[in-house]
């Protein structure tokens, strides 16, 4: 049961408090969409075969895939997107192996951004949160 006291009795944020959180992931997924960008040059430089039809199709749907779900970090299941999201960057270590060791460090990214959430919902559930407690006079 949840209404203005928030869960049995702990009194609600005053403030959304995965606001500040989406934008966050918003953003992280931004950058890794900037790195996964600039690995073409990579690929068409380093790669075997450079820039392949099957090499450029698959950075170019990884790129605006992050970059459209950059916009969709409000869904209740972002976050597990997100992760599914890296294997696929790491996938593309098929194609140089610079772009598997992108997805490594994005998702040791992800994995402490996972973990963050998990810290900020269990001290909205116990009502620790600065805008959960009564104000100083």
């Amino acid at each position: 049961m949840t209404d203005s006291q928030g869960t049995e009795g702990v009194p609600a944020p005053a403030v959304d408090p995965w606001k500040g959180f989406r934008g966050v992931m918003a953003g992280t997924l931004v950058l890794e969409a900037i790195v996964v960008g600039l690995t073409f040059p990579v690929v068409a430089t380093l790669g075997s075969h450079g820039i392949t039809w099957v090499s450029g199709i698959y950075l170019g749907v990884l790129f605006v895939v992050m970059i459209l779900l950059s916009g969709r970090q409000g869904h209740p299941r972002a976050l597990q997107i997100d992760l599914i999201l890296q294997l696929f960057v790491i996938a593309g270590g098929l194609f140089h192996w610079s772009i598997a060791v992108v997805g490594v460090i994005f998702l040791c990214v992800w994995i402490y951004i996972a973990y963050i959430k998990r810290d900020v919902q269990r001290r909205i559930e116990r009502g620790a949160l600065p805008s959960q407690q009564p104000p100083r006079e």
